[in-house]
């Protein structure tokens, strides 16, 4: 083989790892952006809650989070508690659209309810009236029952 023909072989095979090392890794796929999270969510808007419900047939707070992440591809556990493990915590200043809120709704230790923040200090969740979007700060009741956000985006 010529010195010409090898010269011109290393170049393209020194090209060839170049583009490869700079394509994105197909296991470390991007995450949607919390905005995609909370449109995703808003599709839900009056769906009737249900106890333990988990599709769009009627959604307790949890399956709703659940749901609504999984059709993004981020599955985050079943229940409100559990939610409350995962990703990284957010303080209340720092909320962002899709971070996950967490409120004590009853007279249990651990978190009870959860919802979607959605920005402007308000949240998308399943409460009573169903799929709803409220106020983190309504002075009724969400306020003094806030307990935390998680970022898991």
């Amino acid at each position: 083989m010529s010195t010409v023909k090898k010269t011109i072989l290393s170049f393209i095979a020194i090209v060839m790892l170049a583009v490869i090392a700079n394509q994105p890794n197909a296991s470390a796929a991007a995450k949607p952006a919390g905005s995609a999270i909370v449109q995703e969510g808003k599709k839900y808007l009056g769906v009737p809650y249900r106890y333990g419900g988990s599709t769009p047939r009627g959604f307790d707070c949890s399956g709703f989070t659940s749901y609504t992440f999984k059709k993004k591809n981020i599955y985050i556990p079943r229940t409100a508690p559990e939610q409350f493990k995962k990703g990284k915590a957010v303080t209340k200043k720092n909320l962002k659209a899709g971070d996950l809120v967490f409120f004590k709704t009853t007279s249990k230790k651990s978190v009870s309810h959860v919802g979607i923040y959605i920005g402007g200090n308000k949240f998308i969740h399943s409460a009573g009236r169903g799929v709803s979007i409220t106020s983190i700060n309504d002075p009724y009741y969400w306020k003094s029952r806030y307990a935390g956000a998680r970022r898991v985006l």
